[in-house]
C-alpha cells in the first residue's frame, strides 16, 4: 500500500536523458507486482507457459529491465525479506482482500463481465516466491545485480542511496522518503501508457524525481516529522491511519503543535493497532545489510534463452532481438564509460 504523500511532495518530471548514467535501487517486489496486475488478457487471466505456470512478472521484469539498459541506467533490484513483526495486521488484511477479490473475479467471468473480472483479477494477484526466485535467476542470467535484503526492500533501498551505493531509490511507494532515501524516482517501471481502472482508456506516466530535502524544506518539517504525518494519514504498519485525517490535515497538525504526541492530544478518536513509536523505530532505524555486491556484466544469451523459450514458452525471435539490444546497452553504455560516469 505504502503512505499516501502525494498531495505534499515536491516533484519533477525527468527528461529521458535525466537518468543517463545512473544506478538505481529498484523495488523488486514492487516491479514484480506491477508486471503481474498490468500484463494480462482482457479477461483478466495472466500469461502463461504450456505448463499452466504465470509468466507475467518474466515478461514485465524482462523487457523492462532492456529498455532501461537502454535508456542508460544501471538497474539494481532489491527484495523483501522477512517483514517487521508489526507488519502482521496489514499483511493478513491483504490477504483477506486478494481473498475477496479473487471471489468476485470468479463471480465477474459467470456473468461475463470482462472488465469487472480483469479489474479483480488485478486486486487478486499475488507475488509467490517461487515467482521471486524465477526472477532472480532471470536477472543473474542479464547480468543484472539484485539485493536480498533481511526486511523491508524499500528500507534496503533507501540505505544504498544513502551510502552513495546508488543515485536513488525506485518504488511507486512514498515509503523510501520515510527511511531516508535522498532520491526517490517514480514511475520508473511502468513509464509510457497505463490501463485507466476499469478499462477507460489509457493514460501517458512519465519517471518523476523527489528530492528528500527539497520535501522537507517546502513542508518546513524533519524528517521525523515527516514520518508522524505519515503515521496520522497511515502507513503499512497502521494502514488505517487517523479517521478523518488525509495528507494535508496530517501535515497542518504536526506543524501546529510540532510533534505527533502533542497532536494526538487532541485527537481522541485516534487509535493505533501499534505504537507510534514503534513505527516510528521501524523507519528511523530499519533492519538493513551491507551483504551486497553491485556487479554489472554482459547479458549469457544462452541461459536467458534457455529460461524464457526453453522453459517457458516465450517466443524466441522476440527473445534473441531483446537479449541484442541488452548486449548492444551494455557495450555502449556500460564498458565505454568510467565510474566518474555512473555516479555523476
Amino acid at each position: 500500500m505504502g503512505v499516501n504523500l502525494r498531495d505534499l511532495v515536491v516533484k519533477k518530471a525527468l527528461r529521458p536523458g535525466d537518468l543517463v548514467g545512473k544506478a538505481l535501487a529498484i523495488d523488486g517486489y514492487n516491479a514484480l507486482y506491477q508486471f503481474l496486475t498490468v500484463i494480462r488478457q482482457p479477461d483478466g487471466t495472466p500469461l502463461k507457459d504450456s505448463l499452466g505456470r504465470i509468466t507475467s512478472h518474466l515478461s514485465g521484469l524482462f523487457y523492462r529491465t532492456v529498455n532501461l539498459m537502454e535508456m542508460g541506467v544501471k538497474p539494481v533490484y532489491v527484495f523483501d525479506g522477512k517483514p517487521p513483526e508489526i507488519k502482521e495486521l496489514e499483511i493478513e488484511r491483504r490477504r483477506l482482500l486478494k481473498k475477496e477479490a479473487a471471489r468476485k473475479y470468479e463471480e465477474a467471468l459467470a456473468r461475463g463481465d470482462l472488465e469487472a473480472a480483469r479489474t479483480y483479477a488485478m486486486q487478486a494477484a499475488k507475488l509467490t516466491e517461487e515467482m521471486v526466485n524465477e526472477a532472480k535467476e532471470l536477472l543473474d542470467a542479464m547480468g543484472i545485480p539484485w539485493v536480498q535484503a533481511p526486511s523491508e526492500g524499500e528500507a534496503q533501498a533507501a540505505y544504498m542511496a544513502r551510502k552513495g551505493d546508488v543515485w536513488a531509490s525506485a518504488s511507486q511507494d512514498y515509503d523510501s522518503l520515510l527511511y531516508g532515501a535522498p532520491r526517490l524516482v517514480r514511475n520508473l517501471t511502468i513509464s509510457g501508457k497505463r490501463r485507466r481502472p476499469r478499462g477507460r482508456g489509457y493514460i501517458e506516466v512519465e519517471p518523476e524525481l523527489i528530492v528528500l530535502d527539497e520535501v522537507l524544506k517546502h513542508l518546513g518539517v524533519s524528517r521525523e516529522q515527516l514520518i508522524e504525518i505519515a503515521i496520522l494519514i497511515g502507513t503499512d504498519y497502521n494502514p488505517d491511519g487517523v479517521r478523518g485525517v488525509g495528507p494535508k490535515t496530517a501535515y497542518k497538525l504536526i506543524k501546529q503543535y510540532g510533534s505527533l504526541k502533542r497532536a494526538l492530544l487532541k485527537l481522541p478518536q485516534a487509535n493505533f493497532p501499534v505504537a507510534p513509536e514503534e513505527i516510528k523505530r521501524v523507519f528511523l532505524e530499519p533492519e538493513v545489510t551491507d551483504n551486497y555486491a553491485l556487479k554489472w556484466s554482459m547479458p549469457s544469451r544462452d541461459r536467458v534463452i534457455e529460461i524464457l523459450v526453453e522453459e517457458h514458452d516465450f517466443s524466441r525471435e522476440r527473445v534473441v532481438k531483446a537479449v541484442e539490444r541488452a548486449e548492444k546497452a551494455y557495450r555502449e553504455r556500460f564498458l565505454q564509460r568510467g565510474l566518474d560516469f555512473w555516479f555523476r
